[in-house]
């Protein structure tokens, strides 16, 4: 099934990706292999192009990798054109038997990007984003690293997650204008504050904006977004489809560049989710939405 496009850098992908983190990890135990497989499989075949994943998406931190070898398996098993799909992983945070830390060193990224790679059965992948910022080192290095391994094509596009907009700058200085594709950070009707400035700053500079959580996370918020919001519940009821639906569409008008991956281990969720790309919301639903984050 295809589904309406946008853009990440030079990539071409379907306006809703999936987030595959569910799968592997957050509340309770990760999905069954089978589920796993079938929720993969069920946004492919609803016209998803892109999913999203990272090595530390992972039901414990000796299994780094898990999620990203779901994703792996689910596209060598896919009866469809697997030239069509991209990718993202992620790499720059750690996972140890002490707990956890960020290391965005160019050695520490590198080791990262290659175990990614053999995750993912691969030489490159689509789309590369350091996960969060190092505090620790200049936030051009870890920058100037990547530019490195895509020169290298171990990645095609580069992409930075949890960045604020002097960070997204200085990517952008590091870079080179159009050199940084995608900016991911968590935006939903519950999580705005700190994400409106780079939503507008990435329209502004032709960057990709990914919100991650975009119906307002695994810990109940999605379920209950239309409980949480009386409007959306009502614009869910006039159009007879589900509030998350309305969710993502109303995020999907807040410009081409916006591009929402809801999480998902169920087949139904993201079966469900996929249709808000061809949802249509009046002007006057879209004000009162857009309310909401005024």
């Amino acid at each position: 099934m295809s589904a309406p496009t946008r853009r990440i850098g030079s990539l071409t992908v379907s306006a809703l990706g999936l987030g595959a983190m569910p799968l592997s990890m957050g509340r309770g135990e990760p999905a069954p292999h089978d589920r796993a497989m079938a929720t993969l499989h069920a946004a492919l075949d609803a016209g998803i192009t892109l999913l999203d994943t990272a090595d530390i998406y992972a039901p414990s931190w000796d299994t780094m990798g898990h999620n990203e070898k779901f994703v792996a398996e689910a596209l060598d098993s896919w009866d469809g054109d697997r030239s069509t799909i991209t990718v993202a992983t992620k790499g720059g945070i750690t996972r140890s038997a002490d707990g956890g830390g960020r290391d965005g060193s160019a050695t520490y990224l590198r080791a990262a990007l290659e175990t990614s790679l053999a995750n993912l059965g691969t030489d490159s992948v689509g789309l590369y984003y350091w996960h969060r910022p190092d505090r620790s080192i200049r936030y051009a290095d870890a920058v100037e690293a990547l530019a490195t391994f895509q020169q290298e094509g171990l990645i095609r596009e580069i992409g930075i997650s949890n960045a604020n907009t002097e960070e997204i700058d200085v990517a952008r200085d590091v870079l080179g204008e159009g050199g940084l594709a995608a900016v991911q950070n968590e935006f939903s009707p519950t999580f705005f504050h700190t994400s409106r400035a780079e939503l507008r700053h990435c329209g502004e500079h032709g960057i990709a904006f990914v919100p991650w959580s975009p119906l307002g996370g695994t810990g109940g918020g999605a379920r209950a977004v239309g409980e949480r919001f009386p409007q959306i519940q009502r614009v869910a009821e006039a159009h007879a489809v589900s509030p998350q639906q309305v969710v993502l569409a109303w995020e999907l008008s807040l410009g081409e560049h916006v591009i929402p991956i809801p999480g998902a281990s169920r087949p139904e969720s993201i079966t469900d989710s996929a249709h808000a790309m061809n949802l249509e919301l009046s002007a006057e639903e879209l004000e009162q939405l857009h309310q909401i984050i005024a």
